[in-house]
């Protein structure tokens, strides 16, 4: 891959601003190899690439991976930085590739209401798949608000939600990038070719192929707009009535709060539900059975509220469960409880690996 800087890939409102803002003397210092000023110089742009990585590859540890990697390659390049295009737009153009050389490399990942029918609730659910191929949660705390550019179809929160990052796997990895650099982070057609190496004529046909797929997959409304429709005392009673149903087990008051469509799925596990009946049958034989006990806490994964459960272990430790990731309707209900039950999840979000008694 050629790391030369590409002209143009510039937003329209930051194309000059990074220069001026960090200085010739750091670049200039970066450069003769100074690695104080590389960090300095690259520190305020790691949140949004990674959550750039993370839109292309649906897995939080993998965008950490290609950050790394988009570092260690721009450290290794910057002597060809010559600044006819703005550093935040030469790291995306890396970000970018990498990203795309690992799609290449792994399986494509989904959720597992894509993967295959609902389960039967009243049969044990399928065994974890032995390859990981599941999207993963992501904090949003460092997430920005509202939209990159007048360009950007896609505000920035709206572009990490647990469904729009499992749409962005049903398209092909040069449809998902050119999608992402339009709608997203408001490139110019004309830049993104640039970028990748394409032609105008193509990036657009490639935009208009993305937009039919992922509007096929999209929810008729984002959570963003959903819950801007909610006030925020009435969600968080909801949240707080969820994790009180959820420790006390009482599988009545939790199924009173879904949709009559309402899904649950369980990463790793590919089994799912569907339907209120369906989920209260597996709530009843397995987590919320009688003999289990729960400690569950608020958080916030894909821009979305999301719940912390842990439980008693034999050692009567209470240890993590599971993070399960809420989407709502406007009544405010459940429609969608997606359960990330892999130990490694709790670490991107600060949370413990286990709890106190009180």
């Amino acid at each position: 891959m050629d790391f030369a800087p590409a002209p143009g890939l510039n937003l329209q409102t930051m194309s000059n601003a990074t220069q001026t803002r960090h200085g010739s003397a750091e670049l200039d210092a970066a450069r003769r190899g100074d690695e104080g000023a590389f960090e300095r110089l690259l520190e305020p742009f790691h949140n949004e690439l990674q959550a750039h990585c993370y839109r292309m590859l649906g897995s939080a540890h993998d965008a950490e991976d290609a950050l790394q990697e988009t570092l260690l390659r721009a450290w290794r390049g910057l002597s060809g930085f010559e600044g006819r295009s703005s550093l935040r737009a030469w790291l995306y153009r890396i970000a970018t590739n990498v990203s795309l050389r690992a799609i290449e490399r792994r399986p494509k990942r989904m959720l597992p209401v894509d993967y295959g029918p609902p389960a039967d609730p009243h049969t044990e659910p399928d065994a974890p798949l032995v390859e990981s191929v599941w999207v993963e949660p992501y904090p949003d705390e460092a997430i920005a608000d509202g939209r990159t550019s007048p360009e950007a179809r896609y505000e920035q929160r709206e572009s990490v939600e647990l469904a729009f990052v499992a749409a962005l796997q049903h398209l092909p990895a040069h449809q998902r990038a050119v999608l992402l650099l339009r709608d997203v982070l408001g490139f110019a057609p004309a830049e993104i070719a640039e970028a990748l190496d394409s032609t105008p004529a193509s990036i657009y046909s490639a935009l208009q192929r993305a937009h039919t797929a992922i509007d096929e997959h999209l929810p008729e409304r984002s959570q963003q707009e959903t819950l801007r429709s909610i006030d925020d005392e009435r969600l968080r009673e909801v949240t707080a009535r969820f994790l009180a149903a959820w420790e006390s087990n009482d599988v009545d008051g939790l199924v009173a709060m879904l949709t009559d469509d309402a899904v649950m799925s369980m990463p790793p596990l590919p089994s799912w539900y569907r339907g209120r009946e369906a989920i209260a049958a597996f709530l009843r034989a397995v987590p919320m059975a009688p003999d289990r006990d729960w400690k569950a806490a608020p958080a916030r994964a894909n821009s979305q509220p999301a719940v912390a459960v842990y439980g008693r272990d034999d050692q009567d430790a209470w240890r993590p469960h599971a993070l399960m990731v809420l989407s709502f309707d406007r009544g405010p209900r459940v429609a969608a409880i997606t359960a990330f039950l892999e130990l490694e999840t709790f670490a991107p979000f600060g949370l413990p690996d286990s709890v106190p008694d009180d």
